[in-house]
C-alpha cells in the first residue's frame, strides 16, 4: 500500500499505563499457598478505527484492537484503502512485555511483503522479506529493546506512545495532569523505512474541538521530530484514548470512527 502521508517516524510500545490504569496486570493477593492463581482472560484495552483524511475525504481505515493477555501487551491494526476494486491492506502485530519491553513486531501487505523485529540480545534486529523472489534481509539497530516502535501509517502506535509519556512524564495534579517541562525524548524504529529516530511528545493542555460535529474538551499534545510536527488529541475522561491527529504537512486528519 503506498503511505497517502510521508514516511516519517511514527510512533511504537505499549507500556504499563498506570496513569489511566488501563495495562496494570491483575495483582495476585497472598492467600493459600495450595490455591494455585487462575490465569487471567484476555483484558480488551481499547478497539475500534480510526479514518484518515486526505484533504477532507477518506482514504484508509485503520481497524484495532488492545488487549492484555498473561502480563502481555498485544497491539494489531490493520489499515485497507477505501478505493479501487482490490483495496490494498497491511497489517501489524506488537507485543510488549509488562515492563515495555519489545518482545516481536510483525508486519505484512497483500503484495507479499514482510517484517519481523525481534530483541538481539540488549538490542534490536529486524527481518525483510521482500515480495516475490526477493533475498531475505536482515539488519541490526543499537537500540534498547525498551523503545519505541511507530511504523508508518498506524496510528494506534501513537496512542501507545502517547500513554507511555503520559506514565512516565505525568502525575495527576487536582483533577489536572502535571507534566515535565518541556517535551521528553523518545527512541523509535520505523520497521518499514528500516530507520530509526527521534521524537520529542510534549502535553499542551486542555481544549475544545470538533469531533463528528460535537464540541469535546480533550488533552491536546504535541509530536515532533526531524522533519514534522503533529498535533493529537486524547480524552482524559474516557482512558487517554486517542480521538484525532492533524498532519498540516500533509494536509491530513485522523478522526475516531
Amino acid at each position: 500500500m503506498k503511505s497517502h502521508m510521508a514516511m516519517r517516524p511514527g510512533i511504537p510500545s505499549l507500556v504499563v499505563m498506570l496513569l489511566a490504569a488501563s495495562l496494570l496486570t491483575p495483582a495476585v493477593h497472598a492467600g493459600d499457598k495450595k490455591d494455585k492463581p487462575k490465569a487471567a482472560g484476555p483484558q480488551t484495552v481499547d478497539s475500534g478505527s480510526f479514518g484518515v483524511f486526505v484533504k477532507g475525504q477518506r482514504v484508509v481505515t485503520e481497524t484495532f484492537n488492545i488487549e492484555q493477555s498473561n502480563g502481555i501487551n498485544i497491539i494489531k491494526s490493520q489499515l485497507k484503502e477505501t478505493s479501487g476494486a482490490e483495496a490494498a491492506t497491511q497489517k501489524s502485530e506488537m507485543r510488549i512485555a509488562a515492563n515495555g519491553d519489545l518482545l516481536q513486531y510483525d508486519w505484512s501487505q497483500s503484495s507479499g511483503s514482510s517484517l519481523t523485529v525481534l530483541p538481539n540480545n540488549d538490542f534490536l534486529i529486524e527481518k525483510i522479506t521482500p515480495a516475490g523472489a526477493g533475498k531475505p534481509a536482515e539488519k541490526p539497530f543499537l537500540m534498547p529493546t525498551a523503545s519505541s516502535i511507530l511504523d508508518n501509517n498506524f496510528f494506534v502506535q501513537r496512542e501507545v506512545l502517547v500513554w507511555r509519556y503520559l506514565q512516565a512524564d505525568c502525575e495527576p495534579n487536582g483533577g489536572d495532569l502535571r507534566c515535565q517541562k518541556g517535551p521528553a525524548q523518545f527512541g523509535v524504529l520505523v520497521p518499514q523505512d528500516q530507520s530509526s529516530a527521534s521524537v520529542r511528545l510534549e502535553l499542551v493542555g486542555k481544549e475544545k474541538v470538533a469531533i463528528h460535529g460535537a464540541e469535546r474538551g480533550l488533552l491536546r499534545l504535541t509530536l515532533k521530530g526531524e522533519n514534522f510536527e503533529w498535533s493529537l488529541w486524547v480524552d482524559d475522561q474516557n482512558q487517554f484514548k486517542l480521538m484525532r491527529v492533524s498532519i498540516p504537512a500533509d494536509d491530513t486528519e485522523v478522526v475516531r470512527d
